[in-house]
């Protein structure tokens, strides 16, 4: 994992190459970002999640369809989605 990418960033592969994914609470939103495999920030915005009861201090695992408008994680057999709202 190259030094600028969070040491809680997960790793979603993909067709040809992954990216790196990291997540953060800031008040009532979510921040992701993600990053190339090199390390170099692709995007970094706020997010909003579908259901409340995800605990991002609970284990989580980014995966399909995760981008910079929509991400989405698995908590506990539970499927959640990301949005950010810019667009």
């Amino acid at each position: 994992m190259p030094n600028n990418i969070p040491n809680t960033a997960q790793w979603l592969s993909g067709v040809g190459a992954g990216s790196w994914f990291s997540i953060s609470k800031e008040k009532t939103e979510y921040r992701i970002k993600r990053f190339s495999p090199e390390g170099m920030l692709e995007c970094d915005r706020l997010f909003t999640v579908d259901d409340e009861s995800f605990d991002i201090n609970k284990d989580y695992q980014f995966t399909y369809l995760s981008h910079c408008k929509e991400c989405t994680i698995i908590q506990n057999k539970i499927t959640y989605k990301f949005y950010n709202n810019e667009y």
